[in-house]
This record gives structure tokens, sequence and C-alpha cells, in this order.
């Protein structure tokens, strides 16, 4: 238990960060940011399986996508996207549920990204 937690701050110290950076670099803080959240899996059907649980739960799914990792390895990846405005403790929240969801289905967090808005 104790290397998730730590895996998790990890997650919440790249949320200020990742927040903190967009704010400096002038992205719109009045507008809602599409989050993309990140899940990966070498195994395909673990991948489908938690794509359907999150698509039960409402979450809105892209399309899965086959990657190759710099070794050679395929690995299988789908986003969740959300709308939110950048707020550390709403994201950190989402990223935490987002976390937990991906440790329940046995597939990877890979974190989030959005887009600068203007």
């Amino acid at each position: 238990m104790k290397m998730i937690d730590e895996e998790l701050q990890q997650w919440f110290s790249h949320t200020e960060m990742l927040i903190s950076e967009l704010l400096e670099d002038g992205t719109n803080e009045e507008v809602y940011h599409t989050i993309e959240h990140h899940f990966a899996s070498s195994d395909f059907d673990l991948l489908e399986k938690a794509a359907i649980a999150a698509f039960k739960l409402g979450l809105e799914i892209e399309e899965p996508e086959e990657a190759e990792l710099e070794n050679g390895d395929k690995v299988f990846a789908f986003d969740i996207a959300t709308e939110q405005m950048l707020d550390v403790d709403l994201i950190k929240k989402e990223t935490k549920a987002m976390f937990e969801l991906a440790k329940k289905c046995g597939v990877d967090y890979d974190g989030w990204g959005t887009y600068f808005e203007e």
C-alpha cells in the first residue's frame, strides 16, 4: 500500500507543477480545460476491461491506440477526457479517482495532460 501512496503523491506533485506552469504561461484560468487522463497496458484485454469499466461510470473514453515503447515493446493506451477548471484540489481529486480506477482494473495510470487555452 505504501508504494501506491508514493506513486499517487508523485501524480499530485505533477498536478501542482503542471497547473502552475500552465498559469505562468498565461493559459486562461477562467475557462474549462480538456483534461486527458492516460491509461496504458501491454495486455489489450485488461485495457479494454478498464475502458468498459470507465464507460459504465459515465466517463468519456477516447479510442484505444497501440503504441511502441523505446525498447520496442507494444503497449495499448486510451484516454479518459473531462472538462475542468484548473483547480489544483479538483484535479487532484479527479487524478486520485483515475489512479484508483487504473489500479482496480490492473492497468497503468500514466498521468494527465491538457492544452493551453487562450
